[in-house]
């Protein structure tokens, strides 16, 4: 690349160059092809690239030729780039991050009056021209007594845009220790408030116990504290106990609106303003629940004030073509108050022809039409009732959806089965009767069964019971057989007396639970007979 001056004829005459040695630093044609076949092998690095003369550094061949050139009211020693640097007289310098202003200072005061401090109170910071405090008779330069502290200038600080709206600018981490330091000491306290209550009014062991189970407690309570802080959406304030929801977060729990519909061609989905308008299962089969879940985000379109907000505009739209000057973002109250008052002389307008037209053809009468609540509650249905209110004819009884017949008595009963419950058996509750489909006897069978549970159950069936005991008292073939066999056995029979005891104890056992069965089931059947009895006597 040719670095040429690039200096006017004025410029270099005034320098005392002559215009021959203008004409010289112009090159020849061959010169020229050189010079680019230089640059040629620059490019391709046969050739070493020019060296910046202000940096050091080399210069990319690569760079276009008119922005490595430097202009001619640019003066450079050599190939520079400098000029395509910005430059450094014109830059804005910023605080740094560790600039700030000064709180809490104190001006040093002085013993003595110092030279070139204020004639009239003493500080080194002002001259008496500018000082702030009373004129005094005899000034400190001359008494060199009351001599005031100098100030402290606060430094002028270029903050960026971020910089001003930075919370914790100027913020000195040194000072959280003394928060660190405020919570040891209720620790602290809390710790010999503790240790009062266990020796006001506990043993040594129970509050040894006592002190665990406070420090469990207070551990437990951090912990749940500690659980409400992970909640999506939720934050603790540890000093007050308190939870704050935090609304501008979504539960991480639940899926994402993008995630509903994976298809590239699906509803689209606004990232910068978290919405999805379409309903992303619209064409989905099987995601009823999930759509009930999200269905889009349209009706939010439809909802609130927007309504009127399109009605608004709609307004204007139409007052601008009739040649009404107003804008619905413009002069949005302008607009409101035009609108309030069209459709107040609209309203009043369709009123006044109303009016008129029943003035001139009448018929206003049938324009009063009854309160809803009466038209509501007529009905084509035909009921009659009687004086008492209740309904003779015209309303059938609902029916009831029932596999079984409702309400249907079979046998003479006034009952259905089932409704009566004793001992644990089902029965008619008309008779008593614990027989299903069985005759009803009516109060007869409730006269027996009174009469049944009134008689002790030893003397309900002592008969029965003394024939069923009196085989028990003699002994069977079998039982004299076994007997013989016992007295005949051998001694290597008594060897096993304990077990056979055990296997004789158990088969008594189960055979009086058989015995006591038995017995019940007589009981059950000899009470049917005697009802029977009982009927069969009075129908005859």
């Amino acid at each position: 690349m040719t670095n040429a001056s690039q200096k006017p004829v004025s410029a270099l005459i005034r320098q005392g160059a002559g215009l021959g040695e203008v004409q010289e630093g112009r090159k020849t044609k061959d010169e020229y092809r050189k010079q680019k076949d230089l640059e040629e092998e620059r490019k391709l690095g046969l050739e070493p690239a020019m060296v910046d003369v202000e940096t050091g550094r080399d210069i990319n061949p690569h760079i276009p030729e008119f922005i490595v050139k430097n202009p001619w009211y640019v003066p450079s020693r050599g190939p520079t780039l400098q000029h395509q640097r910005p430059h450094e007289e014109r830059q804005i310098h910023y605080s740094g991050i560790d600039e700030w202003y000064k709180h809490g200072s104190t001006g040093t005061v002085a013993s003595r009056y110092r030279k070139g401090a204020c004639e009239n109170c003493g500080a080194l910071t002002h001259k008496k021209k500018d000082c702030f405090e009373r004129p005094r008779k005899l000034g400190a330069k001359w008494t060199g007594e009351d001599i005031a502290p100098d100030e402290f200038i606060q430094p002028n600080l270029t903050l960026r845009w971020d910089a001003k709206r930075d919370r914790w600018n100027g913020y000195d981490p040194a000072s959280h220790q003394q928060v660190v330091e405020e919570y040891e000491k209720l620790e602290q306290t809390r710790k010999l408030l503790r240790e009062e209550k266990l020796k006001e009014g506990h043993s040594d062991v129970a509050g040894g116990n006592n002190e665990v189970d406070a420090s469990k407690s207070d551990l437990d309570d951090e912990d749940k504290y500690a659980d409400d802080a992970d909640m999506a959406g939720v934050t603790v304030d540890m000093d007050s106990r308190t939870r704050i929801t935090v609304r501008n977060l979504r539960i991480r729990e639940d899926t994402a609106k993008y995630l509903y519909n994976l298809d590239p061609n699906g509803p689209y989905y606004d990232p910068k303003s978290r919405s999805m308008r379409e309903n992303p299962f619209a064409n989905l089969p099987g995601k009823e629940k999930e759509a009930a879940k999200f269905a889009g985000e349209n009706f939010i379109r439809y909802t609130g004030e927007v309504v009127e907000a399109n009605e608004a505009q709609v307004f204007a739209w139409q007052a601008r073509c009739k040649g009404i000057d107003v804008h619905a973002l413009a002069e949005p109250t302008k607009l409101e108050a035009m609108k309030k008052e069209f459709s107040t002389q609209k309203l009043r307008a369709k009123d006044e022809q109303k009016e008129k037209l029943l003035e001139k053809y009448g018929g206003e009468e049938y324009l009063d039409v009854p309160p809803k609540e009466l038209l509501l509650a007529q009905t084509e249905s035909y009921v009659e009732y009687n004086r008492k209110g209740k309904v003779i004819k015209g309303e059938e009884r609902p029916g009831v959806r029932s596999r079984y017949e409702e309400d249907k008595m079979i046998n003479n009963h006034t009952a259905v089965w089932g409704s009566y419950w004793e001992a644990g058996r089902w029965g008619y509750a008309c008779c008593h009767s614990f027989t299903k489909n069985s005759y009803c006897i009516g109060e007869a069978g409730l006269e027996v069964h009174r009469e049944f549970s009134n008689t002790p159950k030893d003397q309900q069936y002592s008969g029965r019971e003394n024939a069923n005991d009196a085989p028990s008292s003699s002994k069977s073939p079998k039982s004299g057989k076994k007997d013989e066999d016992e007295e005949n056995s051998s001694p290597s029979n008594s060897t096993k007396g304990n077990s056979s005891a055990q296997c004789e104890s158990d088969e008594e056992d189960e055979t009086d639970l058989e015995k006591a069965q038995q017995l019940e089931e007589e009981r059950r059947i000899d009470a049917e007979k005697r009802i029977a009895f009982i009927f069969f006597r009075n129908i005859c």
